[in-house]
């Protein structure tokens, strides 16, 4: 994620959230943001200073398009994506967050209940995880995933009414990560849940270390926040989203020189180039800020 003031922070007197907010809660570069709004996706209010003013559905409608953006679906096609599926939305008189898109190989698509479709033809698609997340609902529904101890739960067989027990208590490390993946898109309250079971079975599960800190980092708890990206890196040395999330950390609370330390060894992820590249700019030094945006672009080119 990229840096900036938590969700949680005092708003400014005119509403909304600011475009350096909103970039951090969803994990784009502010040039991000703007470029959706430039191209017409976000309508944001303007504040007393003629600064754009977010809605939390603006930020809903962001993170959807971040989900296809690390999909290595292209900036060009998450815009008109993300464009029909408001278009969608509104015409169904819903939320575009009713709507959830995901990137189904070469198509993005749209998840409705079992259904799966193209965004932008209306096709359907052969959704091969509807099993899965059936599974997921089924645990969630019977509060496998809340607190206390796992309990046993059903989830349809996807043969006729029959019914296949799956045993809440059988799920390993990896299991609940990926059940907490889902929570993140169903019901995200349980998500944090999900990945403290996934460490407890195996503490050195570096992902949903990460995944746990970024949920703490977005509601504001720096603290939880970092301890789990060390956690993330005491399992894996190497883990880079790890140390771009420190580097976000310390870049939120303004101690630049620690927040450089961790983006520099983050240098597969884009986000720290581009973060460094202001860090130096705000500093003068012209040279370094032009050769990280240049690896920014790099990168970012490579992925869409």
């Amino acid at each position: 994620m990229s840096a900036a003031a938590p969700l949680s922070a005092e708003r400014n007197a005119c509403a909304g959230y600011s475009t350096r907010q909103v970039a951090g809660a969803v994990g784009l570069p502010p040039a991000k943001v703007r470029y959706f709004v430039r191209r017409g996706l976000l309508s944001p209010s303007r504040g007393g200073a003629g600064e754009y003013r977010f809605s939390f559905q603006d930020i809903v409608l962001l993170r959807s398009a971040k989900r296809l953006l690390d999909a290595e679906v292209s900036s060009r096609r998450t815009l008109a994506a993300m464009a029909k599926l408001q278009a969608l939305a509104s015409a169904a008189d819903k939320p575009a967050s009713a709507l959830p898109v995901c990137a189904a190989g070469a198509v993005v698509a749209v998840r409705e209940d079992d259904a799966l479709w193209d965004a932008q033809t209306g096709q359907g698609q052969i959704d091969f995880a509807s099993e899965r997340r059936g599974e997921v609902r089924e645990l969630v529904r019977r509060g496998v995933a809340g607190k206390g101890q796992p309990k046993a739960a059903t989830a349809p067989s996807g043969h006729g009414n029959a019914e296949a027990p799956v045993e809440a208590d059988a799920l390993d490390s990896d299991d609940w990560y990926n059940l907490g993946l889902d929570l993140e898109e169903t019901d995200a309250e349980k998500a944090p849940e999900a990945y403290s079971r996934a460490i407890a079975l195996n503490p050195r599960n570096a992902d949903a270390h990460v995944n746990l800190g970024r949920l703490f980092q977005v509601d504001g708890d720096l603290k939880r926040a970092t301890r789990h990206y060390q956690l993330a890196l005491h399992a894996s040395p190497e883990h880079q989203l790890a140390y771009y999330n420190l580097g976000t950390v310390f870049d939120e609370l303004d101690e630049l020189d620690v927040a450089v330390g961790y983006y520099r060894q983050a240098p597969g992820v884009p986000d720290a180039h581009y973060n460094l590249a202001r860090i130096f700019e705000l500093r003068g030094d012209e040279l370094a800020s032009r050769r990280h945006m240049r690896r920014y672009k790099t990168l970012r080119s490579a992925s869409e």
